[in-house]
């Protein structure tokens, strides 16, 4: 098992490229597969999730080419994929598991999904309900709630779904389904979730229709092969964002970040605590919003974290938790009960490894209450697995007083690989 300890930083300065969008990533290799004709991808995350869903399609029968610049698809059509010979290992990615839930759906064969320890722990049922509301036929330990998950492809019928929780992946598991369904598919969530697969599956040629609070998606649209630039991840940003506004005396430039709106909660959350983040050189590319983002050292403040800020900031909460722990006064979290079933529960991860920093943390069933400190301590700090656990405690370590350790930092690799490194390169010593 690997640990990295973290020394302090005087500063965190210069200009950084972060890896590409680990959604969109995924949603490319998903759709170029199921599409007719080229798929060319440039900016391809190559992390662990994103290359398990990779050879996920390659088990299907899909060629995907890898020169280290572009990923090139040869796309097999709504109806071309051919059946795994063996079980299908999504790594560590849930996105992967639950998108391919709701795509091997609707095909006219059996295939089996697993994953590690921490993926097969997660809950699925939230996907395999809908999904057998449509016709599905999907088995898995605990009643379909824990991997791995076996399909046996049937045919499917359009529904009309009104989804608990706001997720991007219960919502484009159904919409994937919906590709192969009679009629048509809607699905409504309580606030608005990352929309790329509804972006990426329009510009691929599919008939999706977004309006206020949901989807619809109409079966039966063949899909066409495009080219797609994949913008650098605003989740893989905002590490360096809470670094460099945490450290002082820092002024860091992060070049071409996607700032899709459903996922910009991370840039209002830390600008409602007084961060000074500026975007720069707005532009388009491939249907998403791309930015330069300029982050300078703030004196942050508390605030309440609630509503529909929430889901399109889900991924960012263990840096946000950073932020707040030295942040004057106590930030609330609400409504955010989501960050319990994620890679690890991220409310207790969290508010046990700040603890350790001498945070005082207050858990809630849907959040917290941190109360900031002047502060950290250095300390012995657990990832419990977890990529954003690992690197958000890496970036507290940059103002702790003393050395922090981090365990099990190999989780890492499942985003961001690199992230030690760059991370070194901007911490002045």
């Amino acid at each position: 098992m690997q640990s990295y300890t973290v020394q302090p930083a005087k500063s965190v300065r210069g200009e950084i490229s972060v890896p590409g969008d680990k959604s969109i990533s995924h949603r490319s290799i998903m759709f170029g597969s199921i599409a007719s004709g080229v798929t060319k991808v440039t900016g391809f995350l190559r992390g662990e999730d994103a290359l398990a869903t990779l050879e996920a399609f390659r088990a299907m029968g899909v060629q995907i080419d890898d020169d280290g610049e572009t990923v090139t698809i040869q796309g097999r059509g709504l109806h071309g994929l051919s059946e795994p010979t063996d079980v299908v290992d999504c790594g560590n990615s849930g996105t992967s598991m639950r998108l391919l839930t709701g795509l091997l759906a609707g095909q006219n064969f059996f295939s089996v999904l697993s994953g590690d320890k921490y993926l097969r722990a997660r809950p699925m049922k939230r996907v395999v309900g809908p999904l057998a509301q449509m016709g599905a036929r999907i088995s898995g330990r605990a009643g379909g709630e824990k991997a791995p998950l076996a399909i046996q492809g049937s045919k499917l019928k359009g529904i009309d779904y009104d989804s608990p929780v706001s997720s991007a992946q219960v919502k484009s598991a159904i919409m994937l389904a919906g590709l192969y369904a009679g009629g048509e598919t809607v699905v409504r969530e309580p606030h608005l979730s990352r929309d790329h697969s509804e972006r990426m599956l329009r510009a691929f040629g599919a008939h999706v229709e977004t309006f206020p609070g949901g989807v619809k998606v109409r079966g039966g649209a063949e899909l066409t092969g495009r080219d797609i630039v994949v913008p650098g991840d605003i989740s893989s940003a905002a590490f360096f964002m809470v670094a460099a506004l945490i450290v002082p005396g820092s002024d860091l430039l992060i070049r071409g970040v996607g700032i899709n709106p459903t996922r910009t909660g991370i840039i209002d959350v830390l600008k409602g605590m007084g961060g000074d983040l500026e975007l720069t050189n707005q532009r388009d590319e491939s249907g998403e919003p791309v930015a330069d983002i300029r982050v300078r050292h703030s004196k942050l403040t508390a605030m309440e974290i609630s509503g529909e800020v929430v889901p399109r900031a889900i991924d960012e909460f263990p840096a946000i938790c950073v932020a707040a722990s030295l942040a004057q006064g106590t930030t609330v979290v609400r409504d955010a009960a989501e960050l319990r079933v994620k890679e690890t529960d991220r409310i207790s991860a969290m508010a046990d490894n700040l603890r350790r920093a001498g945070v005082e943390i207050v858990e809630t069933p849907d959040g917290m209450k941190i109360t900031g400190v002047a502060a950290l301590k250095g300390c012995a700090a657990d990832s419990f697995g977890d990529h954003r656990i690992a690197m958000s405690m890496m970036v507290a370590g940059l103002v702790a007083q003393g050395e922090t350790s981090v365990s099990d930092t190999e989780c890492i690799a499942t985003s961001f690989p690199g992230f030690v490194s760059l991370l070194e390169g901007v911490a002045q010593r």
